[in-house]
């Protein structure tokens, strides 16, 4: 039987589309190999989001071509839609398919599909090399050149829906992808480029992908998109929606009043019995006194809230040009913490943006240091070619921007362990992962709290469990408890 595998590189939102990828393959009968050596097609779903990412997904590309000469490689994602020339120019590329093509990505590998819309293509507009590729990257090869294809993202409504699980489990807590693309056009950001406009999931598809998952015993469901916060803002009228939000007491909307992303958390607690949603990250500008409230008031929705900061200095998140202020920020957060104590409230932020001041990032320190975050993602900038960062003056040096992300960190894990004591002698309700060892050695079962903690559960427990957990300790590991 024919092989494929899937890799997969980046954010939640590119891992779902992996597991869509994987959808194709299976529906047209191929078994999915356990790595890239075993496999006859490898598909590397590459992201774009830094500098490392690239290098990555072209390292990715002459290890498996390596290892395994006789694959067909194929690379898609992000950077392929980006960059689709530079790709091409790989040793060992057999095709290179941008996200604009990727809903067919099976049927074009499988069976040479050249319809109007999907032909190869030597040349993209808008292709921006990261830099010239030099031998050791390329690697040898002949003078032909892989097929590229790769159109305008922007003119593409596709979305396919496809659960995404853990790699290391399939037994917890699937992710699904419920929308795409952005109409933000942060200075520092190439997402929009590469994925296009937002585009949503119907309702109804997403209720049927939800309630599977529920019916094939899932205790936990994440929804996710690169811009959430704005799913249903461009889905037409559609009579199965309407349905649906007068199922869950929502009143029709009308073409003034489309979807927000509240309608779409109602209906999947009204037509669906999972047992806990979990939000992943929305802008601060999407999280409404609506939003808060709702996931405030049920307990079927993970208190934990994820709002990109980016960063704490006025001046610089105009230059990001992000839609909010430090002050907006700050008063959703305290609006998040006040409706929910003991919630998760997690952010991205990012060290060494071009301009960024000492005074600049000391505004950042102090305002991560005055609100009551529990987590943080840190980054470094990394220019983006074209965007407007990667020109601007004042580029910081590597060095300095590094230190700001270290400090950065450090702050975060100390918030984080403080956030950590609080909860000693608190019950909270954990979803169990997998068992590590037995009961006769001590053994103990990975979990996740509703808020967003890792804990070691005393004892062996079944996999996709919601149990209540008294927390006795903070460990090195993380929180530690027993069964309440």
């Amino acid at each position: 039987m024919a092989t494929f595998h899937v890799v997969n590189f980046g954010c939640r939102a590119t891992q779902a589309d992996g597991a869509a990828i994987e959808r194709q393959f299976q529906e047209r009968g191929l078994e999915r190999a356990g790595e890239p050596a075993q496999a006859g097609i490898v598909v590397l779903n590459t992201c774009t989001v830094t500098a490392a990412a690239d290098r990555d997904a072209r390292a990715a590309v002459r290890r498996i071509h390596r290892k395994n000469p006789e694959a067909q490689i194929v690379v898609t994602g992000c950077y392929a839609q980006r960059a689709p020339e530079e790709i091409a120019a790989l040793a060992g590329v057999s095709s290179v398919v941008g996200n604009s093509h990727k809903h067919r990505l099976a049927e074009m590998v499988l069976f040479g599909l050249q319809t109007s819309d999907c032909r190869p293509r030597t040349t993209q507009s808008g292709f921006v090399p990261l830099t010239r590729l030099t031998s050791d990257d390329r690697g040898p090869r002949s003078d032909a050149r892989s097929p590229i294809f790769v159109s305008d993202i922007f003119a593409h409504t596709e979305l396919q829906a496809a659960p995404v699980f853990d790699a290391s489990n399939e037994r917890t807590r699937p992710n699904l992808k419920v929308q795409d693309g952005c109409d933000n056009r942060c200075s520092f950001c190439v997402i929009p480029y590469v994925r296009g406009h937002s585009r949503s999931l119907p309702l109804a598809e997403i209720i049927r992908e939800v309630q599977s998952l529920v019916t094939a015993g899932y205790s936990e469901v994440v929804v996710s998109g690169i811009n959430l916060g704005r799913w249903g803002r461009d889905l037409p009228q559609e009579s199965d929606g309407q349905n649906l939000l007068a199922a869950a007491g929502q009143p029709p909307t009308t073409d003034s009043q489309r979807l927000r992303f509240e309608d779409l958390i109602r209906a999947i607690l009204s037509e669906t019995a999972l047992q806990k949603l979990r939000i992943s990250s929305v802008e601060p500008m999407d999280w409404s006194d609506d939003l808060i409230d709702l996931v405030a008031s049920s307990p079927r929705i993970a208190k934990h809230a994820h709002l990109p900061l980016q960063s704490g200095s006025d001046a610089v998140l105009r230059r990001m040009h992000r839609k909010y202020r430090p002050w907006h920020y700050r008063d959703k957060i305290e609006k998040i913490h006040a409706a929910m104590p003991s919630a998760a409230i997690g952010a991205d932020v990012m060290a060494g943006f071009p301009g960024e001041t000492e005074a600049e990032f000391e505004e950042t320190h102090r305002l991560i240091e005055e609100l009551p975050f529990t987590y943080l993602h840190v980054f470094t900038y990394s220019a983006r070619p074209g965007t407007p960062a990667g020109t601007m003056a004042g580029q910081v040096p590597i060095r300095v921007a590094r230190e700001r992300n270290r400090i950065l960190r450090e702050l975060a894990s100390r918030k984080k362990l403080a956030f950590m004591h609080t909860l000693v002698g608190s019950r909270v309700e954990a979803i169990t992962l997998q068992s590590v060892g037995s009961d006769h050695d001590g053994g103990y079962t990975e979990a996740l709290t509703d808020n967003y903690l890792q804990l070691r559960l005393k004892g062996n427990h079944p996999p996709n469990r919601w149990i209540p957990v008294k927390i006795e300790k903070v460990s090195d590991a993380g929180l530690a408890g027993i069964a309440s």
